[in-house]
């Protein structure tokens, strides 16, 4: 077991800043539940872990595209006996197709793993972290919630819901311990661009618009860690964000939360 005495739940962990966030964590002395659809590869990471830094890791195999995996991670953790201090809710992908020319079938699972599924994750999680009066969970959102929308694609929709539900859940659970942070990441080197089928436009840009995963969680943990519930990572990232938000994203999280006509 960790010396933490913490477990993380990182979602997506079988590559990119889901792997990242697992060896980041590990290193902490985090104990680690792993999930993703592709059992081997988490397997593979699940014992790279135990062996490097000498903490609990369990794989669950689950599709978040698919209604039943929400219950189906946390009833596994629960089976197991460990409670989820941490949520990394960083499973995800995006249509390369536009909306009106994707099967509807394509459509709902990708609304379900980004936004159904994230969602019911941290409900499920979120009344164990109200009793022990500690938590930490990091929503991936994008810079692409801090842009104008693509033309027939529903991802920068997603990610702006992930953006604002993450703000409004930290407004409510920082009085019982429990921070919620939203992270932005920029283009970030990993096979998300390939799954996309979106490789060779992603080659073509500049070097120094990239980021490795691992910064981005380094970053992304500090940020949660401090109680800051939106960090957008890297110079480049941070300056393109402010430019394309009149309004700094600190702000608006005080506004929405001094300015609430339903409190």
């Amino acid at each position: 077991m960790s010396t933490t005495g913490r477990t993380a739940l990182v979602t997506g962990a079988s590559a990119g800043i889901g792997a990242s966030f697992a060896h980041h964590l590990a290193a902490k002395n985090y104990d680690v539940i792993l999930v993703a659809r592709r059992a081997s590869r988490l397997h593979e990471l699940a014992s790279d872990l135990r062996s490097r830094y000498g903490v609990r890791a369990e794989v669950v195999a689950a599709d978040l595209s698919a209604p039943e995996g929400p219950t189906t991670v946390v009833d596994r953790a629960t089976e197991l006996g460990i409670p989820v201090d941490v949520l990394i809710n960083n499973a995800g992908l995006s249509s390369s197709t536009k909306f009106s020319a994707t099967p509807w079938n394509a459509v709902a699972a990708e609304l379900q793993l980004m936004v159904t599924s994230v969602t019911e994750l941290t409900h499920l999680v979120t009344p164990g972290m109200k009793d022990r009066r500690w938590g930490r969970i990091v929503n991936l959102s994008s810079l692409a919630a801090l842009s104008p929308p693509g033309e027939g694609l529903l991802y920068t929709g997603i990610k702006t819901y992930v953006l604002n539900m993450s703000q409004s859940l930290d407004m409510e659970l920082k009085p019982f311990g429990i921070n919620v942070t939203a992270l932005c990441p920029g283009f970030t080197h990993s096979e998300f661009h390939d799954v996309m089928g979106t490789r060779d436009a992603a080659d073509r840009l500049p070097r120094f618009m990239w980021q490795q995963p691992e910064d981005v969680v380094a970053e992304g943990w500090a940020a949660v860690m401090a109680g800051k519930p939106v960090c957008t990572p890297g110079i480049v990232n941070k300056i393109s964000a402010a430019a394309m938000r009149p309004i700094p994203q600190r702000i608006q999280y005080i506004l929405g939360r001094t300015f609430n006509p339903f409190k």
